[in-house]
């Protein structure tokens, strides 16, 4: 009974898939002795092996119905995922092409020992059979490089990512340490700047007092107010580097509000009604217990009430806590004082920043200390200010500070 045409490629198919287990084992120990080949060396026999018989078992199906185009989007398929597990093992492409063209060189083989064992398998089924593997093989290494490439320009994408990240990130830093650092030199020639004005004038005084002794109690008065002053200088500037420097994790407590209040209102009185101002209190009956640092709301508050009451002359300093939100409560203090300008606005919370007021005693570091301490709070700061009408300082603090987040 003759062969059908087709038969023969049928026939030889059967056999690959019965030899599938041998065949890969060949093209294996072929790719273990290749030199060319470093990265198979450190592969186990399933990580070699990865999708080989199942590419094998779509060549098989090829040839029974002699027509690639059925098992191609298989094929396609784990040869994607040949080439994507070949990336991630470290191979070249170059040992990649190689390990493929060792599976061609078996298959090829596998023809020529069929053919010599079964006559009727002839110079034509040859052929044909060895241009399904070649195109077979050729379409496994194509797509296998394409994906090893877009693995590799992923890669680089990501690389080149997380490098403009770092990049920006440094130029941030770079910045920072910048601003930082002309920050303390500003604050350095502040310091200086006071310093020498405060030494000269109290120098003046001391000369005063040896050349006219009839003048040594307005000498006296002089060099008593630089001294108060510079006294001030210290204290604000040992006040700001504590807050600065204070990098250690701060306690929490709860914190009956109505008696911080009342503390902050008896603590301000007497500077507010020494300059015959009044003093309007507000505090909402709703707000109950927060939990927070007691010591940092003091000093923020204290400082907010000390500047309102140094920068008002006529009218009313006005102090509020009052509930905002569910989750939230606000700390508000007022005044009807000189105001700041839109000009200083932007620069009143820098360091030895203040609005251009020289009768009014200070340094400059009060609304920067509250700045840094509303940071440390979680608390969000607004203000706004209009010149010759007065300030409204407004902070909202959480009801509970999470100080892990």
């Amino acid at each position: 009974m003759a062969l059908k045409p087709s038969q023969p490629l049928r026939l030889f198919a059967e056999h690959l898939r019965e030899q599938r287990i041998n065949l890969t084992e060949r093209w294996m120990k072929a790719v273990f002795n290749d030199a060319d080949l470093t990265e198979s060396d450190r592969l186990t026999y399933e990580q070699l092996a990865d999708h080989v018989p199942a590419i094998l078992e779509e060549l098989c199906s090829a040839l029974e119905d002699q027509d690639l185009d059925q098992v191609e989007p298989s094929i396609e398929r784990n040869a994607k995922l040949h080439g994507r597990l070949r990336w991630k093992q470290g191979y070249r492409i170059d040992e990649l092409v190689r390990e493929l063209d060792l599976l061609r060189q078996v298959l090829l083989g596998a023809i020529f020992g069929y053919a010599e064992q079964y006559p009727a398998f002839t110079r034509r089924h040859e052929e044909r059979a060895r241009y399904f593997i070649d195109e077979a093989i050729s379409f496994v290494t194509l797509t296998s490089i394409r994906e090893v490439m877009t693995e590799r320009d992923r890669k680089i994408d990501e690389y080149t990512g997380r490098l403009e990240r770092a990049n920006h990130e440094l130029l941030l830093k770079q910045k920072l340490v910048g601003e930082l650092y002309e920050s303390r030199m500003q604050l350095t020639r502040s310091v200086v700047h006071d310093l020498r004005n405060f030494l000269n004038v109290f120098s003046m005084a001391l000369q005063m007092i040896a050349r006219a002794p009839a003048r040594t109690d307005t000498a006296l008065a002089l060099a008593n107010r630089q001294v108060g002053d510079m006294k001030t200088l210290v204290d604000e500037l040992v006040e700001y580097s504590i807050v600065l420097g204070d990098t250690n994790a701060f306690a929490t407590e709860a914190i009956d509000l109505r008696a911080l209040f009342d503390e902050l209102v008896a603590a301000c009185v007497p500077t507010v009604e020494a300059k015959g101002l009044r003093l309007v209190q507000r505090f909402d009956r709703e707000l109950g217990t927060v939990v927070s640092n007691r010591l940092k709301l003091k000093q923020i508050a204290l400082n907010l009430l000390s500047n309102a009451a140094k920068y008002t002359k006529v009218g009313e300093v006005e102090f509020d806590m009052h509930v905002c939100g569910e989750s939230q409560w606000c700390l508000r203090v007022s005044d009807t004082g000189v105001g700041i300008g839109a000009a200083d606005q932007e620069r009143v919370f820098k360091e030895f920043e203040r609005a251009n007021h020289e009768d009014v005693p200070g340094v400059g570091l009060g609304l920067a200390i509250v700045r840094e301490l509303c940071r440390t709070l979680h608390g969000d700061l607004r203000f706004a200010s209009h010149e010759g009408e007065g300030t409204t300082f407004e902070i909202i603090f959480p009801l509970r500070l999470d100080t892990d987040g």
